[in-house]
């Protein structure tokens, strides 16, 4: 199994921005440290979210790291020009040695919608053509296009041209089946969101990701699939790592009310029993990853990647309990295939590493 941490820079206000990025982008390089597979940023265009930009601050995590893949969490192409977002993932490919990987969705969330003119009728319309269009784009060196949300193109030429050829693209799916079926569709990898709900509604649109594949004539020993989870912490014992969490779960209980959203798990103990939400000892840990991926069959997984109300202290001690006890266990009793390695540029194979362009300075 794989180990993803992910962030969607949550900013409440009890920091600056700026002091925010930068806790983003030291617990990239300790995820990094750590071992981790990857690392993610989300992208969201209203609060309380400073997540607006995430090739910039991917590109700077580029800079600070050397190994890691760096992913999207999600590219929200419903708002993007798709030729805009092209010459930015493009960009942030080169510079991060080809360590990118995408994670595509439509998003969600009325006020960036609004902010974008994007609407519920045509979001998901949005994001198909979008998509399509981004796909040709990378692959292609000259492209004639016309669709209903961009101007047309004639023989368009994009700039840089990429250096991954293909760009793996990961489709993220939370609540409907059409991110479902595009992924199935071109045989892109589908990523669970796994967070908001109990496990049987990720389930079901898993299942049918894993039927349109079939269906599309994709062979099903090749689908790929990864899923969220909704928190973490791990202590030595269950009453130990409940203790530490409860007031932190309780803060984002009484922050979903306060800002009017849904509180599907009222209290810890019911999240823990129902939820993703990956609290306790490392053995009841594997244990729920296990019954998980029993219904999901998912070979990668992600972390929440903020410290999320720990002390630093508490944070670092949680992952690096988990990378010396959980990951261990859970990569020999789930078999992954591997991730894709960075492709060396012709011109660095002769001259300059591509390690030194993708941050010698960590």
């Amino acid at each position: 199994m794989k180990f993803l941490l992910i962030t969607l820079i949550t900013h409440t206000g009890d920091s600056s921005p700026t002091d925010r990025f930068r806790e983003v982008v030291r617990n990239a390089v300790l995820g990094e440290e750590l071992g981790f597979d990857g690392f993610g940023v989300g992208e969201r265009h209203e609060r309380p979210f400073i997540s607006s930009s995430p090739p910039v601050v991917l590109s700077h995590i580029a800079a600070r790291t050397s190994r890691i893949r760096l992913f999207t969490a999600v590219t929200t192409l419903s708002l993007l020009d798709p030729v805009r977002a092209y010459e930015d993932y493009a960009t942030l490919d080169h510079l991060s040695g080809g360590r990118l990987e995408l994670i595509i969705g439509k998003g969600n969330g009325a006020a960036q919608a609004e902010l974008f003119h994007v609407t519920a009728e045509d979001q998901w319309e949005r994001n198909r053509e979008s998509y399509e269009l981004f796909r040709r784009l990378w692959r292609e060196d000259k492209v004639t296009w016309a669709g209903r949300f961009r101007p047309p193109l004639a023989e368009a030429e994009t700039w840089p041209r990429p250096l991954q050829q293909p760009i793996r693209v990961w489709h993220g799916s939370a609540t409907s089946k059409e991110s479902v079926d595009l992924a199935a569709r071109y045989g892109d990898p589908l990523f669970s969101a796994n967070v908001t709900n109990p496990i049987e509604p990720y389930a079901e649109l898993i299942d049918h990701y894993r039927e349109r594949w079939a269906h599309y004539g994709h062979d099903p020993a090749a689908a790929l699939v990864g899923a969220g989870t909704a928190g973490f912490y791990a202590a030595r014992t269950s009453q130990e790592a409940i203790a530490t969490y409860r007031p932190i779960y309780d803060a984002r209980v009484a922050f979903q009310r306060e800002l009017g959203l849904p509180v599907v798990f009222p209290t810890l103990e019911d999240a823990i029993e129902r939820s993703s939400i990956l609290v306790g000892s490392p053995q009841q840990i594997v244990d729920k990853v296990l019954r998980y991926h029993k219904r999901f069959g998912h070979e990668v997984m992600h972390l929440h990647a903020d410290a999320d109300g720990l002390t630093p202290a508490q944070h670092r001690g949680a992952l690096e309990l988990f990378q010396s006890e959980i990951a261990p266990v859970l990569r020999a009793e789930i078999p992954s295939r591997p991730f894709p390695a960075p492709p060396v540029p012709a011109a660095a194979a002769t001259s300059t590493p591509v390690s030194a362009v993708a941050g010698g300075d960590s």
